[in-house]
């Protein structure tokens, strides 16, 4: 059994290990995978993206600790999800939302049986009490139905889709900034057909337009510090610059809103 840790943790602590140590005293024969202990902390929408963008290389069965919880040890609730055939552990506080959106059926369990928390459980630290010990259960045959009740009111973020305007318009926003600069929106070929984007595309953020569309980061003239438009491999359009960086460029972040005209 996969269980993967996807965190904003960082490895300088103890943090990350007690969590692998909880999960493997409970199923020795578990595969913990990192996914990433570096989002930004309490940063919930990045480790959205982030899962989203990884969850889907996994097989089915997997089970996927996230936790990006700035309030641990308050009223928010633990939750598993179960969707897509795989399983997620973490707070209900929108990290699983566009989870949510990807997938057409989602079923949602608040964690409410406390036998298989690890007592006592800190405040501060759900990660090792509650989310490891949930997914060493689950990887040791525990079924959901277990572990809490299914809930309906679980929290989403805004929807991952952009806003379509007149005509082919789109109001969108940035995802996402990876550690290259590259700007991720939330355009995706669901909502632009790739062939009107090729045609004639143009992207208005923060006062800026981008009008080149490349295959590649060094397609055409390979001009540093141009930004031009991309398709990335998490399957959104992403803004980028070849040898610099389009966020600073362009003095973007994530959240911000962008227009997008094509075809």
């Amino acid at each position: 059994m996969i269980v993967t840790l996807l965190t904003d943790f960082g490895t300088a602590d103890y943090f990350v290990a007690a969590m692998k140590g909880v999960i493997l005293s409970l199923q020795p024969r578990a595969m913990v995978v990192d996914v990433t202990h570096e989002i930004p902390p309490q940063d919930v929408r990045g480790g959205a993206f982030t899962l989203l963008a990884a969850y889907g290389s996994f097989p089915a069965g997997t089970i996927h600790v996230c936790v990006v919880d700035p309030g641990v040890g308050s009223a928010r609730r633990p939750i598993l999800v179960s969707a897509g055939e795989h399983f997620f552990v973490g707070p209900d506080n929108g990290v699983f939302g566009y989870v949510y959106d990807a997938e057409p059926r989602v079923r949602v369990f608040h964690l409410t049986n406390e036998w298989f928390f690890r007592h006592p459980v800190s405040a501060t630290f759900h990660g090792r009490d509650v989310f490891a010990p949930v997914a060493g259960a689950l990887a040791a045959g525990t079924q959901p139905a277990s572990l809490g009740q299914e809930i309906h009111d679980f929290r989403r973020l805004d929807p991952l889709r952009p806003v379509r305007g007149e005509g082919n318009t789109w109001e969108g926003t940035i995802l996402h900034v990876d550690r290259f600069g590259n700007c991720v929106t939330n355009l995706s070929r669901a909502e632009m057909p790739e062939e009107e984007v090729a045609q004639r595309l143009r992207i208005r953020v923060n006062g800026e337009e981008v009008r080149s569309v490349r295959r590649f980061y060094t397609e055409g003239d390979g001009e540093a510090g141009k930004v031009f438009a991309i398709w990335g491999s998490a399957g959104f359009l992403e803004l980028s610059a070849n040898r610099d960086s389009a966020a600073r460029i362009l003095g973007v972040r994530a959240g911000d809103p962008l227009t997008a005209e094509a075809g």
